[in-house]
């Protein structure tokens, strides 16, 4: 309906509204309808398929709960009493009451202590499955889909929302049943001593209930804007630091200075906008509160004139209007941190919805036993755009065999990574077919189960913080010592790693700081030969290695695994030249070239 539409131009009813044709109930209708509950609905419902996993615990973290309120109540009468004894000079009993009080507020107060340490532990627990859920969904997930969102909107989502999302999953239902029954009980102990007092206490309910829409739904505005800011923030963060060489050599630190205060700024203001909202709206209700206290001191100053109550009832009356207003205050706020945790949850959601990568275990599984005699990787009459109505590939075939080297030539930005991509199974054709083929002729097609089947070193510096060994283990666990030292001896990488002072075990920093590009290079060479696979895909891997050595390691590759498959993108005339055959990639189109055609382009280079 068009929100400026007026209520009598309504003309279509819907659902059960057909019988009653309400003009009131069909907008509420229609407001449902517009997709925000049900929205709300289905990420609870996803929030409670981890809270289900702790029902058990949460029902004692509520039975807890109820007693330590419960307690605390005894204890608040049992001061009231206290109060009319000493005022009324009546000592007989005093310790008794004095006893009932001590006892009740320690016990309330270990009660709270205990729900607090098991709130937390709870939350914890609940956050660490939600987090491992989330990884091996996001590990899962569909190359291209995942490539959509950026590394520090991936961490937002990861640590921070997962986070808001594992507070409320444990504690929203304790919460509701804590605070109602605490707000009834209270209530019911002010209506057994006075009826009027009850009600006065009530008085700032209409308003909390009045203001409580409009604060939702500014809640869950303001929510969303922050955690959209502050994942662009991180984002900018995450690929400054990443990129940080690039920007030093440019000299424009400066640049990304500016930037960077231009994304705090741009946080700070919606920041200080949602507080002054805030401000605004707690000044509204502490005035609301504080008027309704007012009345209820004066009341009770009247009842205390008239001798109708005591000092120690005038001293419960006004306590426990207190806590009447905070739990039905509390009661109110449950509803904003649950819209909260949908708004997270919502944003988790989206990454555990990506779509999955392929899988065909079954069949890739039959292939293990013809591994050791090599593939080939077989393309057929490819077709491949990330985007609609842009090709990077059309009608395109390829073959690799065991055995053979063959290199992938042609201008940056053609498609040669994009094909390396494809053979792994990150992305997949529009058309066509990619395969994996044994021996005798047995093929699958490529999917995530078949990456087993290759070793990958991409473009750049891959290694990651920790000690050589480690980076090599990446791949293979179990790897001994021996084993590691042999793969690095094959991308002629030994001769840098026995003269540093750990040896394997020596650390290297984030992307191989601590090595030089072409020493960690070698290294993640030579993790890929520690994998073993049927089929070593090189993407400009040896471009930081002088002539000589960059054909040592190739030599090495091909001597020692004789029916290995070996795909390369290169530029280089010495990788050239120990090519069986050579593919050129442009324009969208993948083109054997004949012999002499190679030659010439090596000699060209």
């Amino acid at each position: 309906m068009n929100p400026h539409e007026k209520p009598d131009e309504i003309r279509e009813y819907s659902g059960f509204n057909k019988i009653l044709k309400s003009r009131f109930v069909q907008t509420i209708i229609n407001t449902i309808d517009d997709g925000t509950f049900s929205d709300f609905f289905n990420d609870w419902k996803w929030i409670f398929s981890f809270s289900r996993q702790y029902k058990w615990a949460i029902a004692l973290y509520t039975l807890m709960g109820i007693l330590s309120s419960t307690l605390g109540l005894v204890s608040a009468v049992a001061s009231k009493y206290m109060i009319d004894i000493i005022t009324t000079r009546q000592v007989s009993r005093l310790w008794q009451l004095a006893l009932i009080m001590i006892a009740s507020t320690v016990v309330s107060l270990l009660f709270s202590s205990l729900v607090s340490r098991y709130s937390t532990k709870l939350s914890v627990y609940v956050n660490n499955d939600i987090q491992a859920n989330i990884f091996d969904k996001i590990m899962d997930a569909d190359w291209l889909a995942l490539s959509q969102y950026e590394n520090g909107d991936l961490l937002n989502r990861f640590n921070n929302d997962v986070n808001t999302v594992a507070g409320n999953a444990v504690s929203w239902l304790p919460n509701i049943v804590i605070a109602l029954y605490t707000f009834v009980a209270t209530f019911v102990v002010i209506l057994h001593y006075d009826v009027v007092m009850a009600f006065i206490a009530l008085l700032s309910a209409p308003f909390l209930l009045f203001a409580s829409r409009f604060l939702m739904r500014k809640n869950r505005e303001y929510r969303q804007k922050v955690l959209q800011i502050n994942s662009r923030l991180m984002s900018y963060e995450a690929e400054t630091f990443y990129n940080m060489d690039t920007i030093k050599s440019f000299g424009v630190m400066e640049h990304y200075s500016d930037g960077l205060r231009e994304r705090q700024g741009e946080y700070r203001e919606n920041t200080l906008a949602y507080n002054l909202f805030s401000i605004k709206t707690n000044i509204a209700t502490s005035l609301v509160s504080t008027f309704v206290a007012m009345v209820a001191f004066g009341y009770c100053l009247f009842l205390l004139w008239s001798d109708k109550i005591a000092f120690g009832t005038m001293t419960l009356f006004l306590q426990q209007r207190t806590q009447l207003s905070n739990q039905f205050t509390s009661l109110v706020s449950i509803i904003p941190n649950m819209l909260n945790s949908s708004v997270s949850a919502h944003r988790i959601r989206e990454l555990v919805e990506l779509p999955r990568e392929q899988h065909m275990a079954a069949e890739s599984e039959q292939m293990a036993q013809a591994a050791e005699q090599g593939f080939a990787v077989h393309m057929q009459q490819v077709d491949f755009g990330y985007v609609e109505h842009n090709a990077v590939l059309t009608d395109s075939d390829f073959l690799a065999s065991p055995g053979e080297i063959i290199a992938l030539v042609g201008p940056s930005g053609e498609g040669k990574t994009t094909m390396l991509r494809m053979i792994l199974g990150l992305i997949h054709p529009d058309q066509g077919r990619v395969e994996l083929v044994d021996r005798d002729g047995n093929c699958v097609t490529i999917n995530a189960d078949t990456r087993r089947y290759f070793s990958y070193v991409p473009q750049g510096n891959t290694l990651m913080s920790g000690t050589i060994a480690e980076n090599l283990r990446v791949v293979k666990d179990d790897a001994t010592e021996e084993e590691i030292i042999a793969a690095l001896k094959t991308a002629c990488a030994w001769e840098f790693v026995e003269k540093l002072e750990h040896g394997i075990h020596s650390n290297v920093g984030t992307r191989g700081r601590g090595l030089s590009e072409g020493q960690a290079q070698r290294v993640s060479i030579a993790r890929a030969v520690l994998r073993d696979a049927p089929v070593l895909l090189l993407d400009e891997a040896t471009s930081a290695l002088d002539m000589e050595t960059e054909r040592q390691v190739l030599r090495n590759i091909v001597r020692q695994h004789p029916n290995k498959t070996c795909i390369v993108t290169t530029h280089r005339p010495s990788v050239l030249n120990l090519c069986q055959r050579v593919y050129r990639v442009m324009d969208t189109r993948v083109t054997e070239l004949d012999e002499e055609t190679s030659s010439r382009m090596a000699q060209d280079f």
